[in-house]
């Protein structure tokens, strides 16, 4: 809806010309107020492409009832305020009209033209109210939109794209999986936002977050009295996802007894409040999470079977950071520049040392360490180029990372010589006295290194 340049544009349509006179005068003693009156329904349905903000409705015109005009009005746009005036009072007409999108009410008598300016100011402020959702909503599925939530441009990422694509065109459960860190609530929020269901609620919650004796009630919500501290009902995340989406987080940490209750909801399609008895239907998309290897789990006998493939749906896998190349160079931009902007700080750039430095990394805790990498290189650093120093590198040690991925022992090596640079920030005699090697080794190890960065930036863009 488009307001007038500096105000609000008001439709009045009103047959009587003495009173139409006298309405326009009192409504446009605010010069804010852009006013126009029309004598029949026919000419103001006609002049709806101007997209007034309010518009007063006497119910009964010449040439038709005033309840057609207000179906015409809503059909072109649900948020204009619309002020019926009616000759008499009529509460059931009343009712009827506000049930049809109808914001107000007056009967003409002596004081409608009094009450006419406050009624006008109150769905102004409505009117604002409605402005500043829509405003909401917008900004929200702009960020959301697949290139500006999840960046990145490596071939592993556009599989994902094409798979989130999918993903907004049904209704189907969507299973995603990841490492920690990945993105993968970011995910299930982009498929929300970007489907039929963007004007509904996205409801997460994290399984694992939350105390396995509170979860049902979380879930599927509970009675008043139905256990000790339950003073009131309480609706659970599958009604208030209702007509939206339901991300469940870390799916694989759920109970067994919880899993054959989620199973039952999902193949019934409804639920039972703790301590309720009468189902209640819901309609919610369904997507889950986890950084579990789900099969796995059910060959381990502590994941159901049958909830395993009712939950598989369409499975996306986010690959780690470290399968994505140039993208850590592409997410490390975008976040100096969030950072940047949310912390008031001078404008800097990343030196080609920290490029070099975040590319060879190995990112054990994916995107939401690069995020917290960068976020605190921004804040230390003393000059307008962020260099090597500057990135600090603080995630636990641990074994299992190191053999996370299969490497040739070339691959190995170039991994060890890279964490003892990253430890002794570039000092090549100190990194070569600690791997007790001599430095010529070390500059030919970082030439291999140089040869496979080089190597895998060409399988991308193969």
């Amino acid at each position: 809806m488009e307001s007038t340049k500096d105000g609000v544009r008001i439709f009045v349509v009103e047959d009587d010309k003495v009173f139409a006179k006298t309405i326009k005068y009192i409504l446009s003693i605010n010069p804010d107020h852009e006013v126009q009156v029309f004598e029949t329904g026919k000419e103001c349905i006609d002049q709806l492409h101007q997209n007034p903000d309010i518009i007063s409705l006497d119910y009964r015109l010449p040439d038709m009832q005033g309840d057609e005009v207000l179906k015409a009005i809503k059909e072109h746009d649900e948020n204009t305020g619309v002020l019926i005036l009616s000759g008499q009072q009529d509460v059931s007409t009343a009712v009827q009209l506000m049930q049809h999108g109808a914001d107000e009410y007056l009967t003409k008598d002596e004081a409608t033209k009094e009450r006419m300016f406050s009624v006008i100011e109150k769905l102004k402020k409505n009117l604002s109210l409605k402005k500043e959702v829509k405003q909401l909503k917008q900004e929200l599925t702009e960020k959301f939109q697949f290139s500006e939530s999840i960046r990145g441009q490596s071939p592993a990422m556009h599989k994902v794209f094409d798979l989130l694509d999918k993903a907004v065109q049904s209704n189907i459960t969507v299973s995603i999986t990841g490492e920690t860190g990945t993105g993968k609530e970011l995910a299930a929020k982009a498929i929300h936002y970007n489907s039929s269901r963007a004007k509904n609620n996205f409801v997460a919650i994290n399984v694992s977050a939350i105390p396995s004796e509170l979860l049902e009630s979380e879930l599927f919500g509970h009675e008043k009295g139905s256990f000790t501290g339950a003073i009131t009902r309480k609706i659970g995340k599958f009604e208030l996802a209702n007509g939206g989406t339901l991300f469940l987080d870390e799916i694989g940490e759920m109970e067994m007894h919880l899993q054959a209750k989620i199973l039952r909801a999902l193949q019934e399609r409804e639920i039972i409040r703790v301590g309720g008895n009468e189902p209640i239907k819901f309609n919610a998309r369904i997507i889950v999470a986890t950084h579990r290897n789900l099969a796995e789990l059910v060959n381990q006998g502590v994941f159901r079977e049958d909830l395993y493939y009712r939950l598989l749906g369409l499975p996306i896998k986010l690959p780690p950071l470290r399968d994505r190349g140039n993208d850590i160079l592409i997410l490390a931009k975008h976040f100096l520049q969030d950072t940047i902007k949310e912390n008031d700080l001078k404008r800097m750039r990343l030196g080609q040392t920290a490029k070099d430095k975040l590319i060879s990394y190995h990112f054990p805790g994916n995107i939401r360490e690069l995020k917290a990498v960068i976020e605190l290189a921004a804040v230390i650093c003393t000059s307008n180029t962020i260099q090597r120093g500057d990135l600090q590198f603080n995630s636990p040690k641990r074994l299992e990372d190191f053999f996370l991925d299969e490497m040739s022992m070339r691959e190995f090596n170039i991994r060890i010589m890279r964490h003892y640079l990253d430890k002794y920030d570039g000092n090549i005699p100190v990194v070569a006295q600690a791997l007790g090697i001599g430095k010529t080794t070390v500059y030919r190890m970082l030439k291999e290194e140089k040869a496979m960065m080089e190597e895998l930036d060409q399988q991308n863009e193969d």
